[in-house]
């Protein structure tokens, strides 16, 4: 058995929570690879939106075990809130979830170096979730950091202060001002409740259970345009968002990647800072955003809203290696006049339709207009439920982008989902 991928193609908030509930059926063991709490992955079922930032977005369905992998990093103090309000729902959790002990713990100096990290650069900030990501990932890099098997350590509490007093060290150049005891209240009180989970080596786990014709699949978290690789560096996230993250995420081989599910929203939207060549900075994007409920699920922030971009749009297929196309909000774009997709961007070197080095003022998008439709599609469950302007806008894709379009969701509920 193979291990099939999840991802975002865009610059995250592509709807992956939603498509991984309705996906997780046909899988046995549900998991994360990278990333931590600055990702928000929303689910709808029974009227009832849900959120999920640490945890695998399996995990409301019956029979699945759900993973956390050594590449996600972990605050107990959101864990432990994530889990309190998932305890009603589903109250077999601690059956159902498992961590790895290689995951990365966020501590509370993390959160405060990012938000002296950010303040201090000014006009340059990067649009951080400030959730202190950014920083774990560099202790973790620079073989600093605590990890999740570290809590089982006797002197723990010994690792932890020796940590703290190096962070404390490097906020001082910051001239940051802070109370630790405002960021670390409930911190040692998450460190107990992850205790009460069942802490594995994940990359055991997965490899025995593959071995056993388990079936399983890998949640991406953010999008591939904020890898911090192949992304708009610099702004972008600190982890690899793309397929081969799945590998280093979980500890799996590269041949032991399935499929790769590529999700894409029907137009492109943006959180924080950062190029965005296809913005739309009038009324159009105003309507995106006001229709599709364009507000951040972890932050709240407006996202920034665009037409489709297809030259990004590739680079991420390319990168990944996607084999199936998953469109959504494809119900948002019902009711314009028309519909803009760029194909190419206008540079100082001429016209391409690769992805550049570096994203600037100076990249003019090229669009394509096609017709629109004014039908909702809200109620439609299959393809021939659509109206043919949808359908051409699908084949449309399809061609430009060389892979098929399996899924295209029409709503945020597990139902409004169509099989092509």
């Amino acid at each position: 058995m193979k291990v099939d991928v999840l991802l975002g193609l865009q610059w995250g908030d592509e709807g992956k929570g939603k498509v991984v509930d309705v996906l997780t059926p046909r899988y046995d063991i549900i998991t994360r690879f990278q990333g931590g709490p600055n990702a928000g992955h929303s689910l709808e079922f029974n009227e009832i939106k849900h959120v999920l930032h640490t945890i695998p977005s399996g995990i409301f369905r019956p029979r699945q075990i759900n993973v956390i992998g050594n590449g996600v990093v972990i605050d107990p103090i959101i864990f432990k809130k994530e889990i309190e309000g998932l305890k009603a729902l589903v109250p077999d959790i601690k059956e159902k979830l498992y961590i790895s002990k290689k995951a990365h713990l966020i501590l509370p100096s993390h959160r405060i170096l990012d938000a002296a990290s950010e303040q201090s650069k000014g006009k340059t900030k990067i649009g951080s979730t400030l959730k202190g990501i950014g920083p774990t990932y560099m202790d973790k890099t620079g073989r600093n950091g605590l990890r999740i098997g570290d809590i089982l350590s006797p002197n723990f509490k010994e690792k932890y202060a020796e940590l703290v007093a190096k962070h404390k060290q490097l906020i001082a150049i910051h001239n940051f001002e802070y109370r630790m005891e405002d960021y670390e209240k409930g911190w040692f009180e998450g460190i107990e409740e992850l205790k009460k989970f069942t802490l594995v080596d994940s990359e055991h786990y997965i490899n025995k259970q593959l071995s056993q014709s388990k079936k399983i699949l890998a949640e991406g978290a953010q999008g591939t345009l904020l890898d911090i690789d192949f992304g708009s560096y610099p702004f972008v996230t600190s982890s690899n968002t793309i397929c081969a993250g799945a590998c280093t995420g979980l500890g799996i081989a590269p041949g032991k990647i399935g499929k790769v599910y590529g999700i894409f929203k029907a137009y492109c939207t943006r959180v924080g800072s950062g190029p965005f060549p296809t913005e739309l900075s009038d009324n159009i994007g105003e309507e995106l955003r006001n229709k599709g409920h364009e507000f951040g699920a972890t932050t709240g922030r407006p996202r920034r809203c665009g037409w489709l971009d297809l030259p990004a749009l590739k680079y991420a297929i390319m990168l990944n290696g996607v084999t199936d196309l998953i469109m959504t909000k494809a119900d948002i774009l019902s009711g314009f006049d028309k519909i803009k997709v760029c194909t190419a961007y206008k540079t100082v070197n001429g016209i391409t339709e690769d992805f550049p080095y570096e994203l600037n003022d100076v990249i003019e998008p090229v669009y394509e207009e096609l017709p629109a439709w004014n039908d909702d599609l809200t109620t439609a469950r299959s393809l021939a439920d659509l109206p043919q302007t949808m359908k051409d806008y699908v084949r449309y894709l399809e061609h430009k982008l060389e892979v098929p379009i399996s899924i295209i969701s029409v709503g945020p509920n597990r139902e409004q989902t169509i099989e092509v």
